[in-house]
């Protein structure tokens, strides 16, 4: 029978349920990377470079000089754009001197000398994206017509699809960690002393533990999908 006439069945309910777990496990991380910022960013770094100043001097270092640097709005809104190549960081980040502003802005630039050495992950992370998007639309349009009509054939066929986004969030796990080692390996050697180091590292850590919590998220919504899934199909 179609999924929507047993709303309140036991499936359901560890549906919403696995929902709510991967919620507060989002927030938590959230709550994470919020707090070590609003800690780190009131620490100066003892040599008063801004990000972008670091940011600048990682990039030539590294023969990046066609990188550039943009100031965009929001908050930890930071991003390396590979298609036209810019480095955009917040205007925390930006301007700031803080350890927090370092950490972040030296992430961005690990981006960049991935994109430069040809760091597989992230080669191949961008090649899936365009394809995971679009699976992850058809997939829900595949799930709620084969729910719908109780074809669970069509259904799981849409599970496949958004299962696609998983794997995208899997392989950026080592993209992300490997920019943060980067950041850090240089921050190191070359701008921070040992205790602002631990700070920035800290830093890091809380960033990228919200793509941890991401894929732990996503692994729960589909698996709320799956049960949902059999169900129907046992109905």
């Amino acid at each position: 029978m179609p999924f929507f006439y047993y709303p309140m069945s036991s499936t359901y309910m560890i549906g919403y349920l696995l929902v709510a777990i991967g919620t507060i496990i989002m927030i938590y991380a959230q709550i994470k990377v919020n707090s070590a910022y609003s800690k780190f960013e009131k620490i100066p770094n003892s040599r008063g470079m801004t990000g972008a100043m670091v940011a600048r001097e990682i990039l030539d270092r590294n023969g990046l000089h066609d990188v550039t640097i943009n100031q965009v709005g929001g908050k930890l809104s930071d991003h390396y754009n590979p298609r036209n190549r810019t480095i955009n960081l917040s205007n925390g980040i930006y301007d700031g001197t803080s350890i927090a502003a370092l950490a972040v802005a030296s992430h961005e630039c690990g981006h960049a000398i991935q994109h430069l050495v040809g760091y597989r992950p992230l080669v191949f992370r961008n090649a899936i994206l365009p394809l995971c998007n679009v699976g992850q639309y058809l997939g829900w349009i595949a799930v709620f017509i084969g729910l719908l009509m109780g074809n669970t054939s069509v259904a799981w066929i849409g599970v496949i699809l958004m299962s696609g986004i998983l794997l995208f969030q899997i392989v950026t796990l080592p993209v992300e960690f490997d920019a943060s080692s980067r950041a850090l390996q240089i921050l190191k050697t070359n701008y921070l002393t040992s205790d602002e180091y631990s700070g920035a590292k800290s830093m890091l850590s809380a960033a990228a533990f919200t793509y941890v919590a991401a894929m732990l998220s996503t692994v729960l919504s589909l698996l709320r999908i799956v049960l949902i899934v059999l169900g129907n199909d046992r109905d």
